[in-house]
């Protein structure tokens, strides 16, 4: 009898398997589908994670850009395991759904999450975060250009608060 299943699209710290093994509790590389493709949204970090005491990714709505990340199918007994990851049960984030493209196919009612109370303007990483972010989107295969695009926005966020820290003292 086959296991219930559900796809997800990570964007952050969740497109490493590694990482993501760590709050499921189970490898989860095997679950992986690939590389995905979500239109309409941009990255953006938005929100302040209290566990890693720096901003983290979240999507916006945004007609002329497209997000990558990983695409998964996971069993669906992990579903509350990943919802307590996203801090869902504390309005963290907050389960949407969206449409994807993954080795040329179109994925319908794609769980992502979104930050329910967004900062006004975006709160840089810390080194540890952009790593694993890093990490998984070179893991699992996404573009070379947008790796770079998404190290160089991680970088001039942290560069930014740098500067703005010297300039409060």
């Amino acid at each position: 009898m086959r296991e219930p299943t559900f796809y997800y699209f990570a964007y952050g710290s969740c497109m490493c398997p590694v990482d993501l093994k760590r709050s499921l509790l189970e490898n989860t590389h095997h679950y992986v589908i690939g590389r995905a493709i979500l239109s309409g949204y941009r990255l953006g970090f938005y929100r302040r994670s209290r566990r890693r005491n720096c901003g983290v990714l979240d999507i916006i709505a945004d007609a002329n850009s497209s997000v990558e990340g990983v695409l998964y199918r996971l069993p669906w007994r992990l579903s509350n395991a990943l919802d307590e990851r996203e801090e869902v049960p504390r309005n963290g984030y907050k389960q949407a759904f969206v449409k994807v493209f993954s080795n040329n196919k179109q994925y319908n009612n794609v769980r992502t999450y979104v930050v329910v109370n967004k900062l006004e303007r975006e709160l840089a990483p810390n080194d540890w975060y952009i790593q694993v972010v890093l990490r998984g989107a070179i893991t699992c295969g996404l573009s070379e250009e947008y790796c770079w695009q998404l190290f160089n926005h991680m970088y001039q966020l942290q560069q930014k608060n740098k500067i703005r820290n010297y300039k409060a003292q």
